[in-house]
This record gives structure tokens, C-alpha cells and sequence, in this order.
């Protein structure tokens, strides 16, 4: 779209405008790609905002702003900029790519509900790009922002748009409902999930529903009766295409049989016939029967229909972060290949090459079905790969070979197809880098990673970035706006990997991280952290380690402090950081508030240290019967800090809040907030339901029948009642599957049940009861996660969660994903 024909959208007009095509939209600095075509949108949130980063943008040769304020600098510094000044950029991004839609007469299938949104719209793409030029969402893009970015990829070749549209709280569809304007809708479930800015279910549901206003056809389950019963008082325009098992259903589910795969008896105008997944859960079937009303009603073939759905595959909807042989890093993304996915998962390589100081390797396959000419398509590729920095090239594919000379790089190969690579030397030449493996899905580039990546303990603690994000976000909404944070990352990050939190963290501008020890900060820095890192326990034999690295100390005790204040002589140091514990009443470590006098006196006469922060231990904020105790601490707190603060003329801030006092006393929040195991999905209100960030999981190794009589595992504790199907799971004691979880105490999850542990845990296995449960030796099993709750599984040990999270074993491989 021109740039003339975007101001006139937004209603301002600067003078001599220049007549440039912009083609990307951006809303991240860190995603720049194509400056000369972009248009920045500078977003302001509680916690940013945009406005900052447009001086360095400007420096990358961008030059086309949507800003709501004005700089001095701005127009001083960057007198060839334009800068389109609106009240709101969200709003007008919004409202542009509105103009963007209503130039489209195509089908445009709109996607919500509480789950499975990303899923139905990737296997629509899968099943129906045969048929037609698709344009899709990219990865879970369904909030403000991201429906507008994907609306924009709209062009001229694209024959049916599948987007993709969630919300939190009333008054957002009505944002996002111009923006799509479906003209099919699928409604995929009605669920619990996301709850919290709704009064109930009946709310959500309504809310979702406004979407469809204009639709011509809606999908749904119509034996969701709360949903049904929304629908209909909706009174919409459209069509109801629902499925079922209800007798009168337009596709009536007659029979499900599950086995290795799952088969379903179908009925649709009057003809009966047989589909076929190789899935076995109720939500793949859900979302299988979703598509399969979708391409009825276009009206494809049944025999495309049945056959496209055998070959159903699981969906990979983030990216996926892997160790790799010889200290390589692999990020997969290896399900789908486009230029908008290839822009953001170049960018997330940055930012992890970054920290790690590794070499940028990708390995891409043709970029297929875009509509775009292959050599506009290709110079597009070879243009971004440059502007991102990528060191290293392997080309797979035809349509990528034959374009070799667009790639101005020094190190780049082609191989004709995967299997052309995988016989070749090069498979072999990989150390020390971050490899990227972007692939359209008829590449099988699953090939390449199982070759690549180190292959270990089949048990993994899989780590969701996007579910840790989300829940520190939740956090800081209940903080005012110049209340800083500060997180810990003790303790193995609570066992999920303090690397990638910690960079997780500093990525969305987290104010300070906390370690338990030095070494923890220690690693940390030669990782590229450089947030501030105050350590809770400086041993004295650590304070080398601790000045090396610039960590911070936390200082409880004058013993400690004299220590630490000689040790900062030896090393010839000012003003060093330091951190003042206080005994509010925990009575654990830190200084009585009766001892502040003479500490006051014992920092005022030397300049080695400077205090950074005052602060203290809440015992009890997550326990209604200790408020009127934890109201006497934070008053027992404040005192002594303003007796600190009073007694010095810099700023020392403040901070006793944990997670739990964050929620039930954010009130006291002062300058700073230190955050735990809320950030890992725990909350201590009764309403509030958080993201699950940790899935520890296993497979099946073995199953095999045990007659009735016979026992299982050591010390025959396993008694078999009746003739059984036990299942072998390579997770034991040794891993943090604690062995009080043995002899039917425990259980785990295995395709939507839950199967008891059988007899004793082992050091390395266990063995679980399946008779009542379809499974085959390789399925996936949940230890825990978002069907067996960390919450539930410490409520049986009589523990707490976090020692829940903090025994997983390191020979457990962590998985990291991220969109």
C-alpha cells in the first residue's frame, strides 16, 4: 500500500509525502528487515515504549513512523523521516489494516474459542493448500496486535485468508471482528482457559461469538449445549454448520474407535462413510472433525477429504529450542516455511546468537506456495538473510538452488533434497553454532534434526517461554508503572534452566534477577546476561567471584558486611552494590530493626559499599490467617527503611513483596517487587488462573500384559487384581519423580486419562496401569503439566511446588519453546 494512501487512512497529511510502497508493518525494533518498506508503529505500554527506539531504527535506515507524540529530537535529528502523529497507534494500525481487508472479496475463514485455534487453522492450511493460494496467521498472531499484522499479508494472489482471532476480556472482539470480517467462522470449543476477564463462561462465549457478526457459515460443536445456546440468542445472520452426535447434526458423529489411530463413523447428507487421524486424543478428534466441516462445506472431495486426513501430523506451534552435537544450538522450526515465519524465527535466532556468541546457521528449503515469482520470492529470501546477519547457507530444494548466486554469502551449499544432504559430508561439519532449520513440511526436516540434535534421556522438562511470559505480564499489571521487578532465578531457575529464563526475562525488560549462590550469577554472565544479579547467599570464599562478575550481595549480618567491606579494599573498590536485609519478623537472616543505628554508622564511615536496596521476607503472604502478621511486617519494614533511607542522600529502594504479596497485598509494593513461583503458574487467588510454563514428560517404552495374581516391580508391591496392560516409563526417583508416588498414590496422563503408578518407583522407571487407557509403547506421557498440576501432585507428596519443580534431575534434557 502507498504511503500517501496509508496517511489518508489515518486521517493526516504531511507535507511533501513521499510515493513509496510500504510492504511490512512493524511494531518490534528488534524485527526490522526491509527498512526501506517498512512503517514503524511506536506503541506505548505500562512497562515501554516506542517512542525510544525510533532514534535507533532511524539509524537502520528507517524512515517511516506512526508515533502519538513528538520528540524534540525528531524532527531536529531526522529531517527526512515522516511521522504520521495519530492519538493512537494501536489504533490505527488496526484501522489500516481494516482498509487492508475491505479490498478482499475472498473467503476469509475467522478461527476463536478457548483452544485448538492454532491447530485447526495449521491443518487447514495442510489439508486445503492443495486447493487454494492460502495467506494464514503466523503461529498463535491472535491478539491486537497480532490479527492486524496477519490481515496485512493479504495480496493480490492470496484465494482464502485463515486467521486466527483470540481475546481476554470484553470489548475486544468488536476491535477484531472488522479486521477479519470471516465470512466462515469456526468456533472450536467453549473451555475454562483464559477465564479471567470474563464473569463466566456464557460471557466468553458471547463475546467470542461477536466475530461471526457478518459471516456466512459458522462451524461449531453442537453438542456443547452452553455453546449451542449462545449461538442461538446471538441471532446471527449466518448459517450453522455443526457437528455431533445429535441426530439431526449436518455432520453427525456415529461412532469413535480408538486404537493406534482413531477411526470415526460420519454421517453427512444421508451418506455415511469412515475418516481416519492418527491421533487419539478428544481434542485432536475435535479439531480434525472442525476441518472436516470446513472442506464439506467448500465442497472438496470425499476421497481428498479421507485421504488428506490420514496423514495428519502433529503441530509444532513453537519454536523449539534443542541442544545439539558438539555444542551446537537447534532452534525447529521445521513445520511450515513462509517469509513472514522466516522473519521471526531469524530474529529469535539473533537474539539467542547473541547471548551465546554462536555462529548463525540456516538451513532452509524452498519457500513454496506463495504466489510470489520465484525470483522476486528468492531475492526477497537472499535480501532478508543478509539484512539478519545468517553466517552460514544451506539451500534445499530446486527453487533455492537455482537462485544460489542471489546469497552474497562467503559459506552457502545446495543440495537438491533433504536426502541429498543427509548422505553428504556437511552433516557432519556442524560445531559450535545456532542452526535454524526452516522447512516446508514435504521436506521432512525432522530427518535433519534427529541427525543433528544430542540425543539423550527420553524423559524432558519442556519449557513454555510464551506461558512465563504471559504470567510475568499478569504480575506486572498489578504494579504500578515505575514499580520495578526483580525475579528469581535461583535453584536452576526453580529447575526449568536459569539461562534461558534469565534471558527470557531480560528480553522483556525485567529489572533485576536474583541467584541463591555466585556461581549461579557467575554462569549467567559468561551467558550474556547483564541485568543487575543480586546473590541471596555470598559466601565469604565467593566474594572474588562476585566483584569478577559484578553480581550484588545481599548483606544480613555485620559479621558479613565487615567481610565483604575488606574484601572490596583488597580489590581497590567504591561504591560497590550491596543489598540490606531486614529482620521483619521471619526471623531467618538479616539485620533486627534495632541494629539499624549501628549499622547506619558502620556505612557512613567508609566508601567501599553503597547500599542499592533495603529489604525483607514476607513468612506468610500467601496465607489468609497470617495477614494481620504480614501487615506487622511490612510495618516493622517500612520503619526501618525510612530509618536506612533517611540516614543517606541517595535513593535506596525498597522491596518485601513476593509473588503471594504481590496478589494479596500490592498495595505495599514500594519500589520493587520480587517475583517466584508465581511466574512458574501459581497464584494465591482464587479467580486467577495462570499458564502452565513446565511439562515434564515421558514415553512409553514398553507395555505388556500381567495375569491377574501376579505382581509388579521390586519387592512384588505391585499386586495385579485382575488380568492387566502395565506400562513401562523411563522416569524414576533418579529424574524427581519422587518415590512416595508409588503403589497407586500417583498418576500420570496418557491420551486424555490418567493411569496410576503400579508398585514402586524406580531409581530409573516406573511402571503404570493402562488397562483402561488407549496407548501404544511410544506415546507421550504427562508427569506434569496442564493436566496433572504441579499444585495437585505436591497436595499428594504433602510438599510445596516448588520442590515440585526444583527435584527435576539435570539429566533431564530441558526443551524450550517459544512463538
Amino acid at each position: 500500500m502507498k504511503l500517501s494512501e496509508i496517511a489518508e487512512i489515518l486521517e493526516f497529511t504531511p507535507e511533501n509525502l513521499q510515493e513509496v510502497d510500504i510492504q511490512w508493518l512493524l511494531t518490534d525494533s528488534r524485527s526490522l528487515s526491509f527498512p526501506n518498506e517498512s512503517l514503524f508503529f511506536a506503541f506505548k505500554s505500562k512497562w515501554n515504549d516506542g517512542h525510544d527506539y525510533i532514534r535507533e531504527l532511524y539509524q537502520k535506515n528507517l524512515r517511516y513512523f506512526v508515533v502519538s507524540e513528538m520528540r524534540d529530537y525528531f524532527e531536529k535529528e531526522m529531517e527526512d523521516a515522516v511521522f504520521l502523529l495519530v492519538a493512537d497507534p494501536l489504533a490505527a494500525l488496526q484501522k489500516l489494516a481494516k482498509a487492508h481487508r475491505a479490498k478482499f472479496s475472498i473467503p476469509i475463514v475467522g478461527i476463536t474459542g478457548s483452544n485448538g485455534k492454532t491447530i485447526v487453522k495449521e491443518w487447514l492450511y495442510y489439508l486445503l493448500h492443495a486447493d487454494y493460494r492460502i495467506i494464514r496467521s503466523p503461529k498463535s498472531y491472535n491478539s491486537q496486535i497480532g490479527v492486524p499484522l496477519s490481515v496485512w499479508s493479504l495480496n493480490d494472489n492470496t484465494q482464502l485468508g485463515i486467521f486466527e482471532a483470540g481475546i481476554s476480556k470484553t470489548g475486544e472482539m468488536e476491535k477484531l471482528q472488522p479486521i477479519v470480517r470471516p465470512t466462515i467462522g469456526i468456533f472450536t470449543n467453549l473451555l475454562e482457559a483464559h477465564q479471567e476477564g470474563f464473569s463466566g463462561l456464557k460471557q466468553k462465549a458471547d463475546e467470542k461469538l461477536k466475530l461471526f457478526k457478518d459471516a456466512e457459515v459458522l462451524i461449531y460443536n453442537s453438542d456443547d449445549k452452553l455453546l449451542e445456546i449462545s449461538i442461538i440468542q446471538a441471532n446471527l445472520q449466518a448459517k450453522l454448520f455443526d457437528w455431533g452426535s445429535k441426530a439431526d447434526a449436518q455432520l453427525r458423529v456415529l461412532h469413535v474407535h480408538k486404537n493406534n489411530s482413531t477411526t470415526i463413523d460420519l454421517e453427512f447428507e444421508n451418506r455415511k462413510f469412515k475418516i481416519e487421524i492418527p491421533f487419539s486424543d478428544n481434542a485432536s478428534i475435535e479439531n480434525a472433525l472442525q476441518c472436516v466441516c470446513l472442506m464439506l462445506y467448500l465442497k472438496i472431495p470425499l476421497e481428498s477429504i479421507t485421504e488428506r486426513l490420514k496423514n495428519l501430523e502433529p503441530v509444532a506451534m513453537r519454536l523449539e529450542v534443542k541442544e545439539g552435537n558438539d555444542g551446537c544450538l537447534i532452534i525447529n522450526d521445521t513445520y511450515n516455511s513462509d517469509l513472514n515465519s522466516l522473519g521471526i524465527a531469524l530474529d529469535f535466532q539473533n537474539r539467542q546468537a547473541a547471548m551465546k556468541k554462536l555462529d548463525k546457521t540456516l538451513i532452509l528449503s524452498d519457500i513454496l506456495e506463495t504466489g510470489m515469482a520465484e525470483e522476486a520470492l528468492y531475492e526477497r529470501v537472499a535480501a532478508l538473510v543478509e539484512q539478519k546477519g545468517v553466517d552460514r547457507l544451506i539451500g534445499i530444494g530446486d527453487a533455492i538452488s537455482r537462485s544460489a548466486d542471489k546469497f552474497k554469502l562467503d559459506r552457502k551449499t545446495f543440495y537438491k533434497d533433504t536426502s541429498d544432504f543427509l548422505r553428504s559430508k556437511e552433516i557432519e561439519l556442524f560445531s559450535g553454532e545456532i542452526i535454524l532449520l526452516k522447512g516446508s513440511r514435504r521436506f521432512y526436516f525432522e530427518n535433519i534434526l534427529s541427525r543433528l540434535e544430542l540425543q539423550v534421556h527420553e524423559t524432558t522438562l519442556d519449557v513454555d517461554l510464551n506461558a512465563f511470559i504471559h504470567n510475568f505480564n499478569y504480575f506486572r499489571t498489578l504494579l504500578r508503572p515505575e514499580t520495578k521487578t526483580m525475579c528469581m532465578v535461583k535453584a536452576f531457575a526453580y529447575g526449568s534452566g536459569s539461562v534461558e529464563i534469565a534471558r527470557t526475562l531480560q528480553n522483556n525488560r525485567c529489572d533485576y534477577l536474583s541467584v541463591a549462590v555466585a556461581d549461579e550469577g557467575a554462569e549467567l554472565r559468561r551467558e550474556g546476561i547483564w541485568l543487575p544479579i543480586v546473590v541471596m547467599n555470598p559466601e565469604k570464599g565467593a566474594f572474588d567471584t562476585i566483584f569478577e562478575h559484578k553480581l550484588e550481595p545481599e548483606i544480613y549480618s555485620f559479621q558479613l558486611l565487615k567481610s565483604f567491606i575488606k574484601a572490596t579494599q583488597r580489590w581497590a573498590l567504591t561504591d560497590f552494590p550491596i543489598h540490606i536485609k531486614i529482620d521483619s519478623g521471619m526471623h531467618r537472616l538479616g539485620f533486627n530493626p534495632d541494629e539499624i543505628p549501628e549499622l547506619i554508622e558502620m556505612l557512613k564511615n567508609q566508601n567501599q559499599v553503597k547500599i542499592r536496596s533495603v529489604f525483607s521476607h514476607l513468612a506468610g503472604a500467601d496465607s489468609q490467617k497470617f495477614d494481620d502478621f504480614t501487615r506487622k511486617q511490612i510495618e516493622v519494614f517500612s520503619k526501618a527503611a525510612d530509618e536506612i533511607s533517611d540516614a543517606f542522600s541517595h535513593k535506596i529502594m525498597r522491596h518485601i513483596l513476593n509473588s503471594a504479596g504481590v496478589e494479596r497485598f500490592s498495595e505495599s509494593q514500594m519500589d520493587m517487587v520480587r517475583l517466584g513461583i508465581g511466574l512458574y503458574s501459581v497464584s494465591f487467588l482464587e479467580n486467577v488462573v495462570l499458564e502452565p510454563v513446565c511439562t515434564l514428560k515421558t514415553i512409553i517404552l514398553q507395555i505388556r500384559d500381567v495375569e491377574a495374581g501376579d505382581t509388579v516391580g521390586y519387592g512384588r508391591k505391585g499386586k495385579i487384581h485382575r488380568k492387566s496392560r502395565i506400562g513401562i516409563i523411563p522416569i524414576g526417583y533418579a529424574d524427581g519423580f519422587d518415590r512416595k508416588l508409588g503403589n497407586g498414590i500417583g498418576e500420570v496422563w496418557v491420551n486424555g486419562h490418567k493411569a496410576k503408578v503400579v508398585g514402586n518407583v524406580c531409581m530409573d522407571l516406573t511402571m503404570i496401569d493402562l488397562t483402561d487407557v488407549p496407548a501404544n509403547e511410544g506415546d507421550s506421557v504427562e508427569i506434569f503439566g496442564k493436566n496433572i498440576t504441579i499444585e495437585a501432585m505436591a497436595e499428594k507428596l504433602k510438599t510445596i511446588p516448588y520442590e515440585i519443580l526444583t527435584s527435576v534431575s539435570k539429566r533431564v534434557k530441558r526443551v524450550y519453546f517459544v512463538d
